[in-house]
């Protein structure tokens, strides 16, 4: 049976230097912050043996984005994985469903944006080489599951659709997480809400203009962090990352993080830079 780790992180908690760095982050609402992250360990006994440092790190990341770690909430979680070449229990910062929603609104460069399971029947129109689909909920046939589609209209009228089969969903996470080749996690428990969100989340990193919260939070879903991102002189935009889950997303991920900042102005169909 794998030791408990939650002292040690209950201690490290209640230390000057990390209450301050939330303190710097989060100002009054720092200590509820703090509760919850003890509230989430607590009622997680697989995180309950998680290597210390790592749940910080998540913690500090979701601290930065603003997004409580409230299961309620769903805006973000601390999620606990085996890392096998390591023997140890580690912590991933996982960016929610509501969460990703969250981001985009608060950009305020969203006058719409929309992700629906799609049923047989609805799916009227698609042509993949112009992007453009067609849906009529008025048409569904029977309540089997054919896709999942994602859409946004911009204030400046640019507007994108996404759309994945239930077979390229599988296959997405298939490639990307070992959980789901192995039978458990939030891909067997909720594949409706983690399809959803990975249609949107692919929809908004190749075409949606990219605040500062939104990259990160790209960058940082499903991640661990290396290193200790409590000392406050260590910046979260530099420290090493690895997704466990999955070791052939780490290039693919970064790749994406770079192409963000590294995107024409030309090319943003916002006019503007990707950061504001």
């Amino acid at each position: 049976m794998a030791t408990t780790t939650l002292p040690q992180l209950k201690s490290l908690l209640n230390g000057d230097s990390v209450k301050t760095r939330f303190n710097e982050i989060l100002g009054k609402k720092a200590p509820g912050f703090i509760s919850s992250v003890i509230s989430a360990v607590n009622g997680n006994t697989m995180l309950q043996t998680a290597d210390p440092q790592s749940i910080l790190n998540s913690a500090v990341i979701a601290a930065t984005l603003d997004l409580p770690i409230n299961s309620n909430l769903g805006l973000s979680a601390i999620v606990p994985y085996y890392d096998s070449k390591l023997r140890t229990t580690v912590a991933q910062f996982q960016l929610m469903y509501k969460g990703l929603i969250e981001l985009c609104l608060r950009s305020g460069q969203f006058s719409s944006l929309i992700d629906e399971v799609v049923y047989e029947g609805q799916l009227v129109k698609k042509n993949k080489f112009t992007g453009e689909y067609i849906f009529d909920e008025d048409s569904k046939t029977s309540d089997k599951v054919i896709g999942y589609m994602a859409y946004f209209r911009l204030v400046n009228g640019f507007e994108k659709t996404h759309y994945m089969t239930v077979g390229e969903v599988e296959a997405h996470a298939n490639k990307y997480s070992q959980s789901y080749k192995k039978g458990f996690g939030v891909w067997k428990d909720d594949f409706d809400t983690m399809a959803r969100k990975t249609v949107l989340k692919l929809l908004l990193a190749k075409y949606a203009p990219k605040s500062i919260e939104m990259q990160r939070a790209i960058t940082f879903d499903q991640a661990t962090i290396k290193g200790d991102l409590t000392q406050q002189d260590t910046s979260v935009d530099e420290v090493e990352i690895e997704y466990v889950d999955n070791d052939t997303a780490t290039d693919r991920l970064r790749e994406m993080a770079v192409e963000a900042v590294e995107q024409p102005e030309s090319e943003n169909v916002n006019g503007q830079g990707l950061f504001e």
